[in-house]
């Protein structure tokens, strides 16, 4: 008697309900398919939007299926794993501002990829046969397209996923197997109508278009991606911002509404805010030492130095000036300039 195939589904309830308790907020299930933005990324990379970011580039056609991430990739299972979406506290002079995403004080990737290796030995013991693979944002996938696909919103006019209850405050990652699964209904239509919120509110006019962004021009490129001086007709605008930006979502009415609030517990917000003096009293080996796993580690000591010189310029207290003193003697040149600059706006 010849033995039923087993189930490749099987095992999809018990991994919904674990992603549940790992604390993801969100599932969908898309196909595997030809990306239909693929062309729009090619005309973004051409217009330069993606600003110094030239991994895009270097990846592109890796974008144009999940094959490109795993082969034989024939489902995605989107998720949604949640960050803080208080409405944030007002910095005091000497104070920098910080993207609500690195509030937690620990790399989001470390912390999603764990959840994602449990995820995946659970599929290992279920079903041994199918294969797996978990994405956070570094794989080249398209994957607000897939959530879209997969029925887990729309994407706002600031290009960021939206869904009615959750807003906007939330991760992506991307579970791949090379099985077909049920799949959830696509997200078709868009809920922003007429606003324009996110777009008037961009400090930097980072949007070129409803959908589009300007990287060059975003806060939080400039301040966590961008390895250079930042231009110099962009600082005034970056305010209080010395690690990303949240402008975009915090007017945004699908963020506004109570519901979609959350109580961050003390421990859970170790860097809302910064000491920006502190930045140029500390070495590398402290600075890695003390943030070596926050998501500042990426900006490193010199990109941090140089956001909080504008942002003590833009801030124009006094104060600063002993430690912009200090940071105007920088060896890093990047920084030194920054600090100048600093220092000449504060005085005049």
């Amino acid at each position: 008697m010849n033995e039923s195939p087993p189930d490749p589904a099987g095992w999809l309830p018990l991994f919904r309900q674990r992603a549940a308790e790992l604390g993801f907020i969100n599932a969908g299930i898309a196909p595997a398919v030809d990306s239909a933005g693929f062309t729009d990324l090619v005309k973004w990379i051409e217009s330069g939007y993606a600003a110094g970011m030239q991994y895009f580039a270097d990846r592109l056609d890796a974008y144009r299926h999940a094959d490109g991430v795993m082969a034989g990739t024939k489902s995605i299972i989107v998720l949604a794993y949640p960050y803080p979406a208080d409405a944030g506290q007002p910095c005091e002079d000497g104070q920098g501002s910080v993207a609500r995403y690195a509030w937690p004080g620990v790399d989001y990737h470390d912390t999603i990829h764990a959840k994602l290796k449990q995820l995946k030995r659970l599929v290992a013991e279920a079903a041994p046969q199918v294969s797996t693979r978990g994405c956070i944002d570094t794989a080249p996938l398209m994957e607000r397209e897939l959530a879209q696909l997969a029925g887990l919103g729309w994407r706002g006019k600031n290009t960021l996923l939206l869904h009615r209850q959750l807003g906007s405050y939330f991760f992506l990652a991307c579970f791949l197997v090379d099985v077909e699964l049920p799949y959830d209904a696509p997200h078709h239509t868009s809920h922003c109508g007429t606003c324009t919120a996110c777009l008037d509110a961009c400090p930097t006019d980072a949007f070129p278009a409803p959908g589009v962004l300007d990287a060059g021009r975003c806060i939080s490129y400039l301040t966590i991606e961008h390895r250079d001086a930042i231009p110099l007709e962009l600082r005034d605008a970056i305010g209080s911002w010395v690690f990303g930006c949240d402008v975009c979502q915090t007017v945004c009415p699908w963020n506004r509404k109570p519901s979609r609030r959350s109580q961050t517990p003390a421990e859970q917000r170790v860097l809302d805010r910064i000491d920006l003096q502190s930045l140029f009293e500390i070495d590398e080996e402290t600075f890695r030492a003390r943030y070596r796993k926050s998501p500042f580690w990426r900006t490193r000591l010199r990109g941090m130095r140089r956001n909080a010189a504008i942002v003590l310029g833009n801030q124009g207290n006094p104060d600063a000036l002993p430690a912009l003193k200090r940071g105007a003697e920088d060896e890093d040149e990047m920084v030194a300039e920054a600090c100048r600059w600093a220092i000449e706006k504060i005085i005049r």
